[in-house]
Protein backbone atom coordinates (compact mmCIF):
# COMPACT_ATOMS: atom_id res chain seq x y z
CA UNK A 1 0.00 0.00 0.00
CA UNK A 2 2.78 2.45 0.91
CA UNK A 3 4.59 1.72 -2.34
CA UNK A 4 1.41 2.41 -4.33
CA UNK A 5 0.83 5.67 -2.46
CA UNK A 6 4.40 6.82 -3.15
CA UNK A 7 4.02 5.85 -6.81
CA UNK A 8 0.76 7.80 -7.20
CA UNK A 9 2.21 10.86 -5.45
CA UNK A 10 5.34 10.63 -7.60
CA UNK A 11 3.32 10.41 -10.82
CA UNK A 12 0.98 13.32 -10.09
CA UNK A 13 3.75 15.48 -8.66
CA UNK A 14 6.12 14.86 -11.58
CA UNK A 15 3.43 15.58 -14.16
CA UNK A 16 2.18 18.68 -12.33
CA UNK A 17 5.65 20.12 -11.75
CA UNK A 18 6.64 19.42 -15.35
CA UNK A 19 3.48 21.02 -16.68
CA UNK A 20 3.95 24.17 -14.59
CA UNK A 21 7.66 24.29 -15.47
CA UNK A 22 6.63 24.27 -19.13
CA UNK A 23 4.19 27.15 -18.67
CA UNK A 24 6.79 29.25 -16.85
CA UNK A 25 9.49 28.24 -19.36
CA UNK A 26 7.32 29.58 -22.18
CA UNK A 27 6.99 32.92 -20.42
CA UNK A 28 10.72 33.10 -19.66
CA UNK A 29 11.89 32.16 -23.14
CA UNK A 30 9.51 33.96 -25.48
CA UNK A 31 6.34 35.50 -24.06
CA UNK A 32 8.07 38.17 -21.98
CA UNK A 33 10.60 38.80 -24.75
CA UNK A 34 7.77 39.35 -27.23
CA UNK A 35 6.04 41.73 -24.80
CA UNK A 36 9.33 43.62 -24.32
CA UNK A 37 9.35 44.35 -28.07
CA UNK A 38 5.91 45.98 -27.93
CA UNK A 39 5.14 49.59 -27.03
CA UNK A 40 4.61 49.80 -23.25
CA UNK A 41 0.87 50.53 -23.55
CA UNK A 42 0.27 47.42 -25.67
CA UNK A 43 2.50 45.26 -23.47
CA UNK A 44 0.81 46.43 -20.28
CA UNK A 45 -2.68 45.83 -21.68
CA UNK A 46 -1.68 42.37 -22.90
CA UNK A 47 -0.10 41.36 -19.60
CA UNK A 48 -3.10 42.70 -17.70
CA UNK A 49 -5.28 40.46 -19.87
CA UNK A 50 -2.99 37.47 -19.35
CA UNK A 51 -3.07 37.98 -15.58
CA UNK A 52 -6.86 37.88 -15.63
CA UNK A 53 -7.12 34.97 -18.05
CA UNK A 54 -4.65 32.78 -16.13
CA UNK A 55 -7.09 32.59 -13.23
CA UNK A 56 -9.03 29.70 -14.73
CA UNK A 57 -9.88 26.18 -13.54
CA UNK A 58 -7.31 24.44 -15.76
CA UNK A 59 -4.29 26.46 -14.73
CA UNK A 60 -5.29 26.83 -11.10
CA UNK A 61 -5.91 23.08 -10.79
CA UNK A 62 -2.49 22.35 -12.26
CA UNK A 63 -0.72 25.02 -10.18
CA UNK A 64 -2.48 24.62 -6.82
CA UNK A 65 -3.34 20.94 -7.27
CA UNK A 66 0.36 20.20 -7.66
CA UNK A 67 0.95 22.12 -4.45
CA UNK A 68 -1.62 19.96 -2.65
CA UNK A 69 0.02 16.80 -4.01
CA UNK A 70 3.38 18.10 -2.76
CA UNK A 71 1.92 18.69 0.71
CA UNK A 72 0.56 15.13 0.73
CA UNK A 73 3.95 13.86 -0.45
CA UNK A 74 5.67 15.62 2.45
CA UNK A 75 3.26 14.06 4.94
CA UNK A 76 3.64 10.60 3.38
CA UNK A 77 7.43 10.90 3.29
CA UNK A 78 7.66 11.95 6.92
CA UNK A 79 5.13 9.43 8.24
CA UNK A 80 6.66 6.45 6.46
CA UNK A 81 10.30 7.32 5.85
CA UNK A 82 11.79 5.10 3.13
CA UNK A 83 15.14 6.32 1.81
CA UNK A 84 15.78 7.30 -0.94
CA UNK A 85 12.11 7.56 -2.01
CA UNK A 86 11.14 9.82 0.89
CA UNK A 87 14.19 12.04 0.33
CA UNK A 88 13.25 12.67 -3.30
CA UNK A 89 9.58 13.23 -2.37
CA UNK A 90 10.60 15.73 0.29
CA UNK A 91 13.12 17.57 -1.89
CA UNK A 92 10.81 17.76 -4.90
CA UNK A 93 7.93 18.97 -2.76
CA UNK A 94 9.98 21.68 -1.08
CA UNK A 95 11.38 22.94 -4.38
CA UNK A 96 7.85 23.24 -5.75
CA UNK A 97 6.21 24.70 -2.65
CA UNK A 98 8.95 27.22 -1.84
CA UNK A 99 10.48 27.93 -5.24
CA UNK A 100 7.29 27.91 -7.28
CA UNK A 101 4.26 28.59 -5.09
CA UNK A 102 6.14 30.69 -2.52
CA UNK A 103 7.93 32.82 -5.12
CA UNK A 104 4.64 33.33 -6.97
CA UNK A 105 2.89 34.57 -3.82
CA UNK A 106 5.73 36.73 -2.51
CA UNK A 107 7.06 38.23 -5.75
CA UNK A 108 5.01 37.67 -8.93
CA UNK A 109 1.51 38.26 -7.55
CA UNK A 110 2.36 41.64 -5.95
CA UNK A 111 3.94 42.74 -9.24
CA UNK A 112 0.80 41.59 -11.07
CA UNK A 113 -1.41 43.46 -8.61
CA UNK A 114 0.55 46.68 -9.18
CA UNK A 115 0.33 46.25 -12.95
CA UNK A 116 -3.41 45.55 -12.77
CA UNK A 117 -4.16 49.13 -11.69
CA UNK A 118 -1.65 50.80 -14.02
CA UNK A 119 -2.90 53.01 -16.80
CA UNK A 120 -1.27 51.57 -19.93
CA UNK A 121 -1.28 54.98 -21.65
CA UNK A 122 0.45 56.93 -18.88
CA UNK A 123 4.10 57.78 -18.23
CA UNK A 124 3.75 56.14 -14.82
CA UNK A 125 2.46 53.00 -16.51
CA UNK A 126 5.44 52.93 -18.90
CA UNK A 127 7.87 53.35 -15.98
CA UNK A 128 6.09 50.64 -14.01
CA UNK A 129 6.24 48.34 -17.04
CA UNK A 130 10.03 48.69 -17.38
CA UNK A 131 10.47 47.72 -13.73
CA UNK A 132 7.81 44.98 -13.94
CA UNK A 133 9.35 43.40 -17.02
CA UNK A 134 12.75 43.02 -15.36
CA UNK A 135 11.60 41.90 -11.91
CA UNK A 136 8.71 39.68 -12.96
CA UNK A 137 10.85 37.88 -15.52
CA UNK A 138 13.67 37.34 -13.02
CA UNK A 139 11.28 35.75 -10.52
CA UNK A 140 9.66 33.75 -13.29
CA UNK A 141 13.09 32.30 -14.12
CA UNK A 142 13.34 31.23 -10.46
CA UNK A 143 9.90 29.60 -10.63
CA UNK A 144 10.81 27.85 -13.86
CA UNK A 145 14.02 26.41 -12.44
CA UNK A 146 12.39 25.42 -9.13
CA UNK A 147 9.48 23.60 -10.76
CA UNK A 148 11.86 21.90 -13.21
CA UNK A 149 14.11 20.73 -10.37
CA UNK A 150 11.02 19.50 -8.53
CA UNK A 151 9.92 17.53 -11.61
CA UNK A 152 13.40 16.00 -11.85
CA UNK A 153 13.36 15.05 -8.15
CA UNK A 154 10.04 13.27 -8.55
CA UNK A 155 11.22 11.58 -11.73
CA UNK A 156 14.37 10.28 -10.05
CA UNK A 157 12.41 8.41 -7.38
CA UNK A 158 13.42 4.79 -7.83
CA UNK A 159 10.72 2.23 -8.45
CA UNK A 160 11.04 -0.84 -6.26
Amino acid sequence: MTHTLFLVLKLFAAIGCGLIAGVFFAFSTFVMQALAQQPPAAAIATMQSINITVINPWFMTAFLGTGVVCLLAIVAALLKWQPPISTFLLMGSLFYLIGTVGVTIVFNVPLNDALAIANPNSTEGANLWANYLTKWTLWNHVRTIASLIAAVMFTLIPLK
